[in-house]
């Protein structure tokens, strides 16, 4: 799997004048939007752009890589490839990969390119970029006392990484002329290119810990939590995929399965603190973003956080209530709130309020004159536009 830190690794080596990633040659491909052919095509060593050009690309493929996994970033299985598909996505890349014959590869780009325009029509031009180069990735880290560099043992991978781009009017403006100091209207109509918006794009292959993974496919998404599936499908050739924000809503639905559809603040506290506590635990291992949840596990987490009357056939009823795959796993990094932030929502019709997860445990729905409130329980003074509140009154109650 490709994790967080991987990404991140790569990432950060699309920069110029870097020994550890080199781009060999870049393929711009230009789509008009109505009639969807091919306008122009131009292939080119990276390094013959002018290097204004080269710093736009790069901060380009850097934004192609960056986004959360599950929500912006997804890691695609291909599907299987059939003797009557020629053009399959991962073959067409592979043979990419494999070749020295760079009209080939041009070639082999060109059909995807095709196929991402076949059955869909784009709200404007569209400019395809490919870039194919090699990744060096140290082996592992040195002391500062060895005298080994840490460029001496390297794993070298090639890959390919694909921009999609739309094309934006230039918009009409007044502008001042220094030579003939004098104002004129700006007359240009050129398109101009997006780069730094890419709608979409992909890395193939996927790395982990320096090896390459020529079954899998790192696909962005236009908007988080909002993945093309007829892209994956039709020109990734890819399976399918669940989101973050699906994750989360599948576990929701389970745990309200099993609790009847209520819960206090409390309970669900623990439920965030346990899942946090085997990420925490994963992340030890470096596999926080491997950690899933099963039937079992999930069984485990509500019995801990003091759900009453939970037993395996009952969460195992819920799963299947829920979702169709008796072996389906929820990413526990998908189902929990952020835990460094307020990342909790609280929503009323009196306020709106943000807390982190663990201090849900102390708020709390209570009955007060015959009326719900919201009660939070604070250490310190309460301060409202520069004044000290004074109780109104004490209430014993119980939580809900």
């Amino acid at each position: 799997m490709m994790n967080k830190k991987n990404i991140a690794a790569m990432r950060r080596q699309f920069k110029l004048d870097n020994d550890l990633l080199t781009i060999s040659n870049i393929y711009n491909v230009y789509i008009r939007q109505e009639s969807r052919d091919v306008y122009y095509e131009e292939i080119q060593p990276f390094e013959m752009l002018e290097r204004e050009q080269q710093e736009m690309f790069m901060a380009n493929f850097k934004k192609v890589l960056t986004g959360k996994i599950d929500q912006k970033i997804f890691e695609v299985k291909f599907e299987r490839p059939s003797e009557e598909d020629p053009d399959h996505t991962q073959q067409l890349l592979y043979e990419g990969l494999e070749t020295t014959d760079l009209e080939e590869w041009k070639e082999n780009m060109l059909h995807i390119a095709e196929k991402m325009v076949q059955d869909t029509q784009y709200e404007h031009d569209l400019v395809v970029t490919f870039i194919r180069g090699e990744y060096f990735k140290p082996t592992k880290r040195h002391s500062d006392e060895t005298e080994i560099d840490m460029r001496d043992e390297v794993y070298t991978n090639t890959f390919t990484l694909c921009s999609m781009n739309p094309t934006e009017q230039p918009k009409q403006s007044l502008v001042f002329d220094f030579l003939e100091r004098s104002f004129k209207s700006n007359l240009t109509v050129d398109p101009i290119i997006n780069l730094n918006k890419p709608i979409g794009g992909f890395l193939f292959p996927c790395f982990s810990d320096g090896a390459r993974d020529v079954n899998h496919i790192l696909y962005q998404a236009a908007k988080p939590n909002q993945p093309d599936m007829a892209f994956i499908e039709t020109v990734l050739n890819g399976g399918d995929i669940v989101t973050a924000a699906e994750d989360k809503t599948v576990f929701e639905e389970i745990v309200n399965e099993v609790v009847g559809h209520e819960v206090n603040t409390h309970t669900l506290a623990n439920v965030y603190e346990e899942i946090n506590r085997m990420v925490d635990e994963e992340k030890e291992e470096d596999m926080a973003e491997s950690a899933t949840l099963d039937s079992k596990a999930v069984e485990h987490v509500l019995r801990v956080s003091g759900v009453e009357n939970v037993d395996r056939d009952t969460v195992e009823e819920a799963f299947q209530s829920v979702v169709d795959d008796e072996h389906y796993e929820l990413k526990a990094q998908n189902i929990i709130p952020n835990y460094t932030s307020k990342s909790i929502k609280i929503n009323t019709k009196v306020a709106n309020i943000s807390i982190s997860p663990q201090d849900l445990k102390y708020v709390n729905q209570v009955e007060y004159n015959g009326r719900r409130c919201l009660m939070i329980e604070v250490d310190e003074d309460t301060m409202v536009e520069g004044f000290k509140l004074i109780p109104v009154a004490k209430i014993n109650t119980t939580t809900d």
